[in-house]
């Protein structure tokens, strides 16, 4: 248990964070999942909206410290893969 007025402050404000940091991902995860049901129904048009839409979204993502770098440009790789292999 926090004993010092600093750690119980720290707690507070964690705590605070985590919703917000929760929702984020949420919000993310949200724009990654359009994407792929776009690709996995074969409409070349939705998923590069879709697409384009992501990338901001996701690269909010890196700078607030949610996703790292690397995760995020894989991420954005391997849907950019699937999308230029729609026909």
């Amino acid at each position: 248990m926090a004993n010092t007025p600093q750690a119980k402050k720290r707690i507070r404000r964690n705590d605070r964070r985590a919703v917000v940091n929760t929702n984020r991902v949420s919000r993310i995860r949200s724009f990654i999942k359009k994407v792929e049901t776009a690709v996995e129904a074969g409409d070349k048009k939705e998923a590069t909206d879709a697409l384009q839409a992501m990338q901001p979204e996701l690269a909010r993502g890196v700078s607030k410290g949610i996703f790292h770098k690397n995760t995020a440009s894989r991420k954005l790789s391997r849907l950019s893969k699937r999308v230029a292999a729609l026909k």
